[in-house]
């Protein structure tokens, strides 16, 4: 049984986030999700979350091919959430190319190509010009 773990904030569900999380499950037999603490993404990207933790949380989990759903508090702790979920595989888009490389010692480390065109980024700076 192979189990696949990926991270992300997952802000402003897109299709492009459906397409990871669906790619990433169909590489092993159970996925889990570390979704970012609003503190972590604001650490992050100096910016809380347009949608909090908990609908994040809620949303994600809603996704067929999401089997769990868990906060990811610090990047610092991205070795031991993989060993704590025993993942076999961990899925990163492929805008992290090489930079989870480190993990390779104790998982296969798979970077995904991104849904061109869509990021929450360009979502949320469209609402805001309208």
């Amino acid at each position: 049984m192979k189990k696949v773990i990926t991270f992300g904030t997952f802000d402003v569900l897109h299709i492009g986030h459906i397409n990871i999380l669906e790619r990433a499950r169909a590489l092993g037999d159970s996925l889990v999700v570390g979704i970012s603490s609003d503190q972590l993404n604001f650490k992050k990207k100096n910016r809380l979350p347009i949608y909090n933790e908990a609908d994040r949380k809620k949303l994600i989990s809603s996704l067929r091919f999401v089997d769990s759903v868990f906060l990811e508090e610090s990047l610092e702790l991205k070795r031991e959430y993989i060993s704590k979920y025993k993942a076999d595989i961990l899925v990163m888009g492929n805008d992290w190319e090489g930079k989870f490389d480190e993990f390779n010692d104790i998982c296969q480390v798979v970077y995904l190509p991104r849904t061109p065109s869509i990021s929450t980024t360009e979502i949320i700076e469209i609402v805001k010009s309208k």
